[in-house]
């Protein structure tokens, strides 16, 4: 798939392990101090990852990943790398104590739920995840300024990459809220545009759609700005809905803040009955999305979205995980969604899992305050800084909500983001998903140049709405 690749196993061929990742660290390090990327440290993707493989050999050693430059130009699909790959193995229920060590529990849960149709194919791992050498770039200068502030709900002098490429406090230590707010930075590019549809699907198996036109504004990645200069703003977001007929013309727009406790998100709604654009009273924490069946939170949008203040946060530590990468046939190829969606879950025989090493990280919530959930567990992809996996827990502790995103690397830009999204709820076994673009080809539309002015404002809410 990437560049290299054949390079790659054929080197294996003839190198021990060991002295290969140490090969294609050293190259890797070059190529950083020759111009792709300021490096950050020897051993380290331009990312913040650990370059090499691992001692078994089932995570390969990082080599640059998917990018325009090894790949073909997409058309109206991405093309599926590894179509020609089967499975090393499937796990199920009746074998999952094999290899518990590299599950999450929401994963055993999972199988344990649906014994009879729930499975992880496992492929061949291939770290395919990659950015453009100026997030490369920003990210090395972040990690020479970026502080946390306000007790880590915010920071400050980063622009345009994570903050924490190397996510230490000043002892040296780990600190979780460094981690979290890679993710909620990680590079998605500069504006997108996107027709995409949600699904709540019941016990039953019975589902219906709700379609969209999104687009969303990621100022915190525009080169014409600065830290300064925008002002605490993160991202802007805006969705109108085309179906069903009963909801089209409703829309919903949100401002998106860095420092949620400084300045909270301001959003407005706009009712297409009363044809009126008013602020919306919360989209914050534990409050549900309707659109959702109630299923998610707002601030489990994207794995999370929120602020950090009503959770104490530790980390956990770092693992190697099976989790669901190079998910292509997620990707604007499924053909229908009565293909996609089954009862209790998404059909296993289009995913795809791969071991990778992932950062854990826990937040429990702070005495004094509350939120629906009690304690929650993420999984982040270490060469994309996405939560990959999250495992929800109730007020009695109990596991209760099984949150995955099935990542795959829009190479032509190149981004690592969600070919879908899917929220599990053990107790009710309804599961929603998100994300759904396989309907309309390629539905995810980079652009390379920011917005015009006022695209995003209560005004052009309204225009969009109405449309």
């Amino acid at each position: 798939m990437c560049a290299g690749n054949n390079m790659s196993v054929a080197s294996r061929s003839v190198l021990p392990t060991s002295v290969f990742a140490f090969a294609v660290s050293v190259l890797v390090w070059l190529s950083a101090t020759n111009g792709y990327a300021k490096p950050l440290a020897p051993g380290l993707t331009p990312y913040g990852a650990e370059q090499s493989a691992n001692e078994s050999g089932s995570i390969p050693a990082w080599d640059g990943g998917l990018t325009p430059e090894n790949t073909k130009p997409v058309k109206d699909k991405l093309e599926d790398h590894y179509a020609a790959e089967k499975p090393l193995y499937v796990i199920t229920s009746a074998n999952q104590a094999e290899h518990a060590d590299h599950l999450s529990d929401g994963q055993k849960a999972l199988l344990k739920a649906y014994p009879e149709s729930y499975n992880l194919p496992v492929y061949p791992s291939h770290r395919t995840a990659a950015a453009t050498p100026w997030v490369y770039d920003n990210i090395a200068s972040n990690h020479q300024t970026a502080k946390l502030v306000n007790d880590g709900n915010g920071f400050t002098d980063a622009f345009g990459g994570v903050p924490f490429p190397v996510p230490k406090n000043e002892a040296g230590e780990y600190d979780a809220r460094k981690i979290l707010w890679n993710h909620l930075t990680r590079w998605r590019g500069l504006f997108i545009k996107a027709v995409t549809s949600e699904a709540p699907v019941h016990a039953n198996g019975k589902y219906s759609i709700v379609s969209a036109d999104q687009s969303v504004y990621f100022l915190y990645y525009d080169p014409a700005e600065n830290f300064k200069t925008i002002d605490n703003q993160m991202s802007q977001f805006m969705a109108s809905i085309t179906k069903p007929s009963r909801l089209a013309g409703g829309a919903l727009l949100v401002h998106e803040t860095i420092d949620r406790i400084k300045e909270d998100r301001s959003a407005w709604i706009y009712n297409a009955g009363t044809r009126r654009v008013r602020r919306a009273p919360s989209v914050g924490y534990d409050n549900p999305v309707p659109s959702a069946d109630n299923l998610l939170t707002a601030d489990d949008v994207d794995m999370f979205n929120g602020a950090l203040d009503r959770y104490d946060w530790r980390f956990v530590g770092k693992q190697e995980m099976l989790i669901p990468y190079n998910n292509f046939k997620l990707s604007n190829q499924t053909g229908d969604y009565d293909q996609l969606l089954k009862k209790g879950h998404v059909n296993p025989d289009l995913t795809r899992y791969e071991m990778h090493r992932v950062w854990v990280i826990e937040g429990s919530v702070k005495k004094g305050t509350r939120h629906l959930y009690s304690k929650r567990r993420f999984y982040l992809d270490e060469d994309s800084w996405s939560i990959v996996q999250a495992d929800q827990y109730d007020a009695r502790g109990n596991l209760w909500r099984v949150h995955v995103s099935y990542l795959v690397n829009y190479y032509h830009v190149p981004v690592t983001w969600s070919a879908l999204s899917v929220n599990h709820d053990l107790e009710s076994k309804r599961y929603y998903a998100s994300f759904l673009d396989n309907s309309n080809g390629l539905a995810i539309e980079f652009l390379n140049a920011p917005p015009k002015k006022g695209e995003f404002s209560p005004q052009a809410l309204r225009r969009g709405g109405t449309r």
